[in-house]
């Protein structure tokens, strides 16, 4: 099959498995009752919320930089800004395809060895990027762990029978014997191409951080912006139905977000319907929110973020133009 009509076709997929995650978390609404939801949210809370989205921005940036450093030590805070900007509108386009695009311009503004060779090379900025999203799993499961041993028993069968249930049902020997190959691939390749080779490279930039209790700081910092951008959501809605959201706490809230990023296991464009499905299947199932609120609790969280991304990505992809830096395409390597 020719690449183009796979990529096409891989594209489409997403696009649908999306649509019909949407058309299951909202077919239970009542559009009357959404939009008169919706109306009584508190929206300054909502614009809140945005503002400490921008924060993590700058905030994954100047973490992403600390790993950066070792490899070009002239590597710009502005530059890594704009790069995780415009990576999030990519990502709203193609899963996953925004890590390979911030990678580009890093890449096309790093300085050069004697023998004018750039010193953030493609593959070695790649690495660094796999340490980036390595950490935020590290940190999730590091922060998973004190809560669920303080909320379990009142989210654990929500986790079990929605969550770790049906993913072990779809689970078996072949799936573990194809995981086990692309260990061993990967292993491999990162021993025998000079591309891998170079991956591996900026991933072990890691261990030569200057700053590592910053790097940590940063990591912790993201995940407090993280809880405060669901908090002021939560803040948003309490008023649409106080007797019925008045009771979800901070604890309740790094539940939801734990449920939401969840969805980022789906390869579908920016989370949409992923993440709506999930979230509002934990607000029906735990705490039993009707539909219609929990879908505006859904569509603000997402949607907000998605607002203050695209304001943000256009903004640093007209900066990066004006300053004639365009992205490197180094991910054709890949190919």
């Amino acid at each position: 099959m020719n690449e183009k009509v796979s990529k096409f076709l891989k594209y489409i997929l997403s696009v649908a498995v999306a649509a019909v995650l949407l058309w299951f978390s909202f077919r239970e609404v009542e559009w009357k009752e959404f939009w008169n939801a919706l109306s009584r949210c508190r929206w300054e809370f909502v614009l809140m919320s945005m503002a400490f989205g921008l924060c993590s921005f700058f905030i994954r940036a100047l973490r992403w930089r600390l790993i950066l450093l070792p490899i070009d030590p002239k590597t710009k805070r502005i530059t890594c800004f704009n790069a995780v900007n415009i990576s999030y509108v990519a990502n709203m386009v193609l899963p996953r395809v925004g890590e390979l695009v911030r990678c580009g311009y890093i890449t096309a503004d790093s300085s050069k060895n004697e023998k004018g060779e750039k010193l953030a090379s493609y593959d070695k900025v790649l690495g660094t990027v796999v340490v980036d999203r390595s950490s935020d799993v590290l940190m999730m499961l590091l922060l998973f762990i004190p809560f669920s041993i303080i909320g379990w028993s009142r989210f654990g069968s929500f986790f079990m029978e929605k969550i770790v249930t049906p993913v072990a049902a779809g689970f078996n020997f072949w799936y573990l014997l194809a995981i086990v190959a692309l260990i061993a691939a990967a292993v491999f390749a990162v021993k025998k191409v000079k591309f891998f080779g170079g991956v591996w490279n900026g991933f072990k930039a890691c261990f030569h951080m200057d700053q590592v209790w910053l790097f940590i700081f940063y990591s912790f910092l993201l995940w407090t912006l993280y809880w405060l951008m669901s908090m002021s959501i939560l803040w948003a809605v309490q008023g649409i139905s106080p007797e019925l959201l008045g009771g979800i706490d901070g604890l309740d809230i790094f539940f939801l977000m734990i449920v939401g990023s969840l969805s980022s296991l789906v390869p579908v464009p920016g989370g949409f319907g992923a993440f709506h499905y999930l979230l509002c299947l934990a607000l029906t199932t735990v705490y039993g929110i009707p539909p219609h609120i929990a879908i505006v609790f859904a569509t603000l969280s997402h949607e907000s973020q998605v607002v203050i991304q695209a304001i943000a990505g256009f903004v640093s992809y007209v900066w990066e133009s004006v300053r004639s830096r365009k992205p490197e395409a180094g991910f054709e390597e890949l190919r």
